[in-house]
């Protein structure tokens, strides 16, 4: 088939585009789903515990993720500023992810243990206490709200449809373990377990 064939007949050009585009995609694909470096949780990782899980959705509902990434890449400039770049295997438990590729603040996949709750509950109520140059805007309602536990196990009831290994016990705990907490707690919570379980640290 001469170039000039393809080049002059718009349908058929756009028909190999799509085959090339596919076969390439599926050579791509389709063994990640294969691999257990993609599909099996890294050493150690847990689901969300109830806590966790409320913090993960306060995290998505206030938006973090416009400014925050939560995966770092393999290249020296990352890993010497943020730690360990990031693994398949430690995202397994998330829906949907939290990658991000816009930074105006720091990635936060490392996060988890580089500061305290007091440290971190300073930062979200005004980021300036602990950071002057910070233009991040403070969350300081977060210690006001308090969680809804039945909402918290009817999400866990969700995520264990989707293959989460959630047990029943876990799901009946958890009204009665959010009790009294505040959407701050939970936050603190969350951020303080993200990227804990690979621990090559720069």
């Amino acid at each position: 088939m001469s170039h000039e064939k393809v080049e002059t007949n718009i349908g058929l050009m756009v028909v190999l585009i799509i085959l090339v585009i596919s076969v390439g995609g599926l050579i791509e694909i389709v063994p990640l789903f294969y691999s257990k470096q993609t599909t099996q949780p890294v050493s150690g990782l847990m689901p969300y515990n109830s806590l966790q899980l409320a913090g993960r959705d306060i995290y998505v509902q206030e938006g973090c993720y416009g400014c925050h990434s939560q995966m770092i890449r393999p290249f020296r400039a990352e890993t010497e500023r943020y730690g360990h770049y990031s693994l398949a295997g430690e995202f397994v438990y998330d829906r949907p992810f939290q990658w991000g590729s816009k930074r105006t603040g720091p990635d936060l996949h490392r996060v988890g243990g580089r500061y305290s709750d007091d440290w971190h509950r300073l930062h979200l109520t005004n980021p300036r206490l602990v950071v002057p140059e910070s233009n991040m805007p403070g969350y300081p309602w977060l210690s006001d709200n308090e969680l809804d536990g039945e909402l918290i196990a009817t999400k866990m009831r969700v995520l264990r449809t989707l293959n989460t290994p959630y047990t029943d016990e876990d799901i009946a705990n958890a009204p009665a373990s959010v009790e009294g907490k505040t959407e701050m707690d939970a936050l603190i919570a969350y951020l303080q377990v993200l990227g804990i379980h690979v621990s090559t640290r720069r």
